[in-house]
C-alpha cells in the first residue's frame, strides 16, 4: 500500500514539473466549438455599435413604454400647471413613523442639506460660501408633500431633479423629513 502511494505522488509530482515546463505552446492547438467564439469573444463597449442587435448597438434598451418593476408612474406633467396639482392633490402613501423620519433625515443630509441646510433654513454649505444663492427657507413657502414631491421629481428653478438619485420611497421619506424641519422652523 505504501509502495502504491509512493508511485501516485511521483507520478502527481512528475507531471506537476512537467505541466510547468517553459516549452509549452502559447496557443492551442485544437478548440471544442471554436467557430462560436466561445475562447476567444469579441468584447464589445456599451452602447458601442454592433451588428448582433437591431438597433446597432451593443446593449438592449427596454420595451418602449415599460417601467420598472416596483415603481409607479408619476402622472404630473414638468408644467407649473402639474406642479399646481400635485400641490393641491398628491399626498404620501407612507405612513409618518421613526423608521421612515430616519431614513428621510439621511437623504436630506445627503442631497439637500449642502443648499437648504441642516435645519431647512435655506443656509446650506453651498449658500453660506455664495456658491449659489437665494435657496428658500422652508418656513416662508407655501409648500405641501405633493409640491415638495414634484419639486424632488422635475426639480425647479436653479433646483435640478432627484429623481435618478432617490428611489420613490426614499423621495416621500425626505417629504415627511421636510415637513417636521418646516414644523420646527415655523415653532421659532
Amino acid at each position: 500500500m505504501k509502495k502504491l502511494l509512493s508511485i501516485v505522488c511521483t507520478g502527481l509530482l512528475l507531471a506537476a514539473l512537467v505541466s510547468c515546463g517553459k516549452d509549452r505552446p502559447t496557443t492551442r492547438k485544437a478548440q471544442y466549438m471554436g467557430d462560436v467564439d466561445m475562447y476567444d469573444p469579441i468584447p464589445y463597449e456599451t452602447y458601442s455599435t454592433s451588428p448582433v442587435f437591431d438597433n446597432g448597438i451593443s446593449a438592449q434598451l427596454p420595451v418602449e413604454g415599460t417601467i420598472a418593476r416596483g415603481t409607479t408612474v408619476y402622472e404630473y406633467p414638468n408644467s407649473e400647471a402639474g406642479y399646481q396639482m400635485a400641490k393641491d392633490s398628491l399626498r404620501s402613501p407612507l405612513e409618518v413613523n421613526e423608521k421612515n423620519l430616519e431614513n428621510g433625515k439621511a437623504m436630506y443630509t445627503i442631497y439637500c442639506a449642502t443648499c437648504h441646510g441642516d435645519k431647512g433654513d435655506g443656509m446650506g454649505t453651498l449658500v453660506k460660501n455664495e456658491k449659489f444663492l437665494g435657496v428658500p427657507n422652508y418656513k416662508d413657502r407655501d409648500i405641501t408633500q405633493g409640491s415638495i414631491y414634484h419639486v424632488l421629481m422635475y426639480g425647479r428653478n436653479l433646483m435640478g431633479s432627484h429623481s435618478s438619485q432617490l428611489t420613490e420611497k426614499e423621495r416621500w421619506q425626505v417629504v415627511h423629513y421636510v415637513e417636521t424641519l418646516r414644523a420646527e422652523l415655523l415653532k421659532n
